[in-house]
């Protein structure tokens, strides 16, 4: 120990003594301060890692001498492009990313190229850049970029467009400058092979620093001060002025590289691996190293950096490494807990026990001393201030004065452990026994579950008491037993399923104010009004496992399970009390944040307590972690979304340079797989996802798991995908990422395609419509074939039975009639009723022929045809009706006149004209509509032409009115001996 307070006092000042020897012995081991991951060839990650950068958005660039990957947080992908510019090489050395978004890459055997979304360029020795391999690219704070070649260094100004080599001009050398350093004070710093140089802000030439030596790696530690390598892993501390004749720069720490992180934390990468120091002269401690025993992923570690989430990445030649600082904070101590039990100490420490060792008070900075020579499996802090300590060979009752005494345990129960202790309002003591069962202590006795009937046979695993001093009893199997305070006999009340328990064993009862917390196997359930509510958590969390539960005095919730610590806000808890079937955010630490372990699934309970300082203490199988909960690491940034890769129908296209513009898809696409990622490398495996397809989903989907998005069985058209993210600590991405897509129609999705489809099933229609009114008008002909037929059929039946009987028996009252004497009475008489006999026989004769044929606006040359053919069945003439093919539909009553007209017409000439030849003509122009009815007859006389009718006939007349009254005209031609014309016009626009 003196030896080593000589060695603090010979190499840092008396003041920093105390806080150095503090620090060496507190410190955490490195992995238990950070959560270290490693990938390697075998997880698909880059190896012999040279450089590391990061932009804005997010992406970790990683430069190899095999190409240049990028990371996501969660795959690792070589790229040969970027934003889709292909790279000139994939020797990779030099990497920088600038504010703008720009990627900077340097080659090994020379050249820089420069990346923007719009562009690319690269530079050679033609555009001023030195030759040779381009060690190192920096942006400096005027926005001037600096690179460091093998053959000296170059700066390209704002805007222009050749760099300009920076040499003599500058006092700097003209081979291997490994590095440039813009230090916060403004001083420009350069590592070459001659030693560091610099040039302080409004200086235009650089100055040779010491040690003079060749200088590879340089970085500015927390005092400004700047720390440099040599070829021998030496790290000096540089400086600006000369050393005093004699005096020797000695190096100050071992080390192939560093890095100071934003703690102030020096980093220093050894062949073997990497090591944390706390104070640059300090000496090595073997827990703040990482080697390859420990997990690092190889050997030669060479490149380190620090992202903008605060983790620390290193680059090896087998692969690379990241160190995520904790939430939780393990306590550290000699040996290990072997499950340890807590419980809040008497002066404002915390007081562990376990299996194997003594209870020994603790504050966060560690262990204070042993309070009591013995092992830990049950505690309890009496209302009175009494403290009860339990293990497999008795109890300890620990006084308020601080004094301790041991105290029998009930016989038959010796070397079984004490599960659950509580001391009611009268100062019993209640006990249970792992396999010994549950007693009473009440005056030096003890009494098996305290001469009350009904406690269930399963072990009482956890105990409590409420504001009313009733005591609860945990058990296996779910179920709660309750005895009322001043309950000295009787039944002990008893719930279970009935009143909502579902908790499996019973591991705590929390007294929360007038309410009961319970947790379980199974979940957490508080009670109130009788019954038990159970606590469910959003995307079907059920809090399994719970042993540990704390109400915060602000309302927040705490409970530790089997799964991790939950944390459920105040807001939370109180909006899921008015509604117990909601169910309620959270937030969830384990491994992830540095959690070894999981709470206790049966002894010693409870496993989370509430500090006298103010600390979460939580108690797993073999560790105690803390947890300040007024101060817990949060993460801030949102997560920088991005949309980089669509496949469609198995053909994939490259999204990260697509911009606003929309992705146009081959005609006929219908299946879309739309990769996305966010941009958040601490913990990539609690980043939530939401997206949707516009048009397509309803809502947002939120998967679980997954980066794609899956459509299938799309239509043609204009699509939007969002996406947006948020990190661990539910930060979320107001913005996030969207892609326009287009999917155009082929030809038969086209508008065209369906109005020519429409106009097909159209004609189809209208051909279907036509051949039905064809159909019908077919049917309707039949029909009305066989109306006129079976008319017909009638009128000959009457003709040749009424009618020809009629006729046979005037023809034989004629006969009778010549056998009287002209003259007379009785033959006068017989003539006239023979007379009106005749008549009585034409009008019969007329009404058959009207019975033969009747008109119907469908078939008016039908009906005029089947009236003259009746007409010459009774007369020694011969009928012919000549009707235009193309029938149109007529007014009905330019149809009705017609009709009678033509009737009329046809009448007269079988009746009078004495024709042999009898012809209707019926012809539908477009122009007019014209009846003509033409005959061979006798002719009109002349009187009746002049006349214009037949005296005592009317038929002529009749028909000028019925013409004149439709607006047509009417001729009649006739002369003696040549026949008779009458023709009807009707004009187009009064007939149709």
């Amino acid at each position: 120990m003196t030896s080593r307070l000589l060695r603090c006092l010979a190499l840092v000042p008396m003041a920093a003594l105390h806080l150095y020897c503090h620090a060496a012995a507190t410190s955490a081991p490195l992995l238990s301060d950070y959560t270290h991951s490693a990938w390697g060839a075998l997880q698909g990650a880059p190896v012999d890692v040279l450089k590391f950068a990061q932009g804005k958005d997010g992406w970790l660039w990683i430069a190899t001498a095999t190409g240049l990957f990028r990371y996501d947080g969660a795959r690792f992908e070589r790229t040969g492009s970027v934003y889709g510019h292909p790279l000139p090489s994939s020797n990779v050395l030099g990497l920088a990313v600038t504010g703008d978004g720009a990627v900077w890459v340097g080659y090994r055997l020379g050249g820089v190229s420069v990346f923007r979304k719009g562009g690319t360029r690269t530079y050679t020795e033609a555009d001023g850049l030195p030759a040779g391999a381009v060690f190192h690219i920096e942006a400096a704070p005027d926005g001037a970029m600096w690179v460091g070649t093998r053959d000296g260094a170059a700066r390209l100004a704002p805007g222009a467009d050749r760099f300009e080599p920076m040499g003599a001009n500058v006092n700097l050398p003209t081979r291997r400058v490994y590095q440039i350093l813009f230090a916060r004070d403004g001083t420009q710093w350069m590592g070459t092979m001659y030693g560091a140089y610099f040039r302080r802000p409004g200086e235009s030439r650089f100055s040779h620093a010491w040690p003079r030596t060749m200088l590879t790696s340089m970085d500015e530690g927390p005092d400004g001060s700047i720390w440099a390598v040599d070829t021998e892993a030496n790290y000096y501390r540089v400086r600006t002025s000369e050393p005093a004749p004699g005096e020797s720069i000695k190096p100050e720490a071992k080390g192939i590289s560093m890095r100071f992180g934003r703690d102030g934390g020096m980093w220093l990468l050894q062949p073997d691996g990497v090591e944390r120091k706390l104070q640059p002269s300090g000496p090595s401690v073997p827990a703040q190293r990482l080697t390859q025993q420990n997990g690092i992923s190889g050997p030669l570690p060479q490149s380190t950096f620090q992202d903008r989430e605060g983790n620390l990445w290193i680059g090896t030649s087998t692969g690379l490494d990241r160190l995520r600082p904790n939430r939780l904070k393990i306590l550290q101590v000699e040996g290990q807990f072997d499950h340890p039990g807590l419980l809040p100490g008497p002066d404002g420490d915390v007081w562990i026990g376990d299996y194997v060792g003594d209870v020994r008070s603790f504050t966060a900075e560690g262990m204070k001393k042993v309070e009591l020579k013995a092992m830990l499996s049950a505690s309890h802090w009496a209302p009175d201030g009494v403290l009860w300590l339990g293990n497999e060979k008795g109890l300890h009752r620990r006084a308020p004065d601080g004094s301790m005494t041991q105290l029998a345990p009930p016989d038959g129960v010796a070397g079984l452990d004490p599960q659950a202790l509580q001391q009611d309002r009268s100062g019993a003591l209640w006990a249970s026994f792992s396999g010994g069962g549950l007693f009473k202590r009440v005056g030096g006795q003890w009494i098996r579950e305290g001469g009350l009937r009904g406690f269930p046979k399963e072990l009482t695993t956890a105990m409590a008491m409420d504001g009313q001093g009733t005591l609860w009893f945990g058990h296996a199997r779910n179920s709660i037993s309750l005895v009322a305070e001043r309950q000295q006999d009787g039944a002990v009340r008893r719930l279970g399923a009935e009143q909502g328990l579902e908790l499996g064993t019973v591991l705590q009862l929390y007294r929360d104010g007038e309410l009961m917390w319970a947790g379980g196997e199974d979940g957490v359930a508080l009670y109130r009004a009788g019954r038990f509510a159970a606590l469910r958590g959003e995307r079907g969390e059920t809090f399994r496992g719970v042993s540990g539960i704390v109400r915060l005095p602000g309302g927040d919730l705490w409970l530790h399970g089997a799964d991790g610590l939950y944390h459920v806000t105040a807001a939370s808890v109180a909006a899921w009390l008015n509604q117990p079937e909601q169910a309620v955010s959270f937030e969830r630490f384990d491994a992830l944040d540095g959690l070894q372990g999981h709470a206790a699934q049966l002894r010693p309970v409870p496993s989370l307590i509430r500090g006298p300082d103010g600390l979460l203490w939580l108690a797993t199988s073999g560790a105690i972690a803390t947890l300040d909960p007024a101060h817990i690491r949060r993460n801030p940034l949102p997560p920088p979304v991005q949309v980089h890769t669509l496949v469609a129908d198995g053909v994939r296209y490259a999204t990260d340079g697509a911009g606003s513009a929309p992705v146009r898809l081959p005609q006929g696409s219908k299946s879309l797989q739309i990769a996305f990622t966010a941009l958040s490398l601490s913990m990539p495996e609690r980043v939530r996802f939401r997206y949707r397809l516009a048009g397509v989903d309803d809502g947002w989907q939120e998967p679980v798991g997954r980066r794609e998005a899956y459509y299938t069985n799309l239509a043609p058209g204009n699509y939007r995908f969002e996406v947006t993210a948020a990190n661990e600590d539910g930060v979320w991405n107001k913005d996030g990422a969207a892609l326009e897509i287009h999917i155009p129609p082929g030809f038969l999705q086209t508008p065209w395609f369906k109005l020519l489809l429409a106009l097909g099933a159209g004609l189809l229609l209208y051909g279907a419509y036509v051949l039905r009114i064809r159909n019908l008008t077919q049917r309707m002909k039949e029909r009305l074939q066989e109306r006129l037929a079976e008319r017909s059929r009638i009128a000959r039946s009457l003709h040749d039975t009424l009618l020809q009987s009629v006729q046979g028996l005037i023809m034989s009252f004629h006969a009778h009639a010549h056998l009287l004497p002209q003259g007379t009475r009785e033959r006068e008489r017989l003539d006239q009723t023979l007379n009106l006999a005749d008549q009585l026989l034409v009008e019969g004769r007329d009404q058959i022929m009207d019975l033969r044929a009747s008109a119907s606006p469908e078939e008016l040359g039908l009906a005029l045809e089947q009236f003259g053919k009746g007409l010459a069945e009774h007369r020694a003439h011969r009928f012919e009706a000549r009707v235009s093919e193309k029938c149109r539909p007529l007014q009905l009553r330019v149809h009705d006149e017609i009709y009678a007209i033509a009737r009329e017409a046809l009448f007269n000439a079988s009746r009078y004209a004495e024709a042999a030849n009898i012809v209707l003509e019926l012809d539908y122009a477009p122009q007019a509509l014209t009846l003509r009815v033409r005959d061979d007859g006798r002719g009109l006389d002349e009187d009746v032409a002049k006349a214009g009718h037949r005296p005592g006939h009317w038929g002529l007349v009749g028909m000028r009115e019925r013409a004149a009254s439709i607006g047509a005209a009417l001729r009649i031609d006739s002369s003696p001996g040549g026949g008779t014309v009458i023709e009807v016009t009707v004009p187009a626009k009064l007939a149709y």
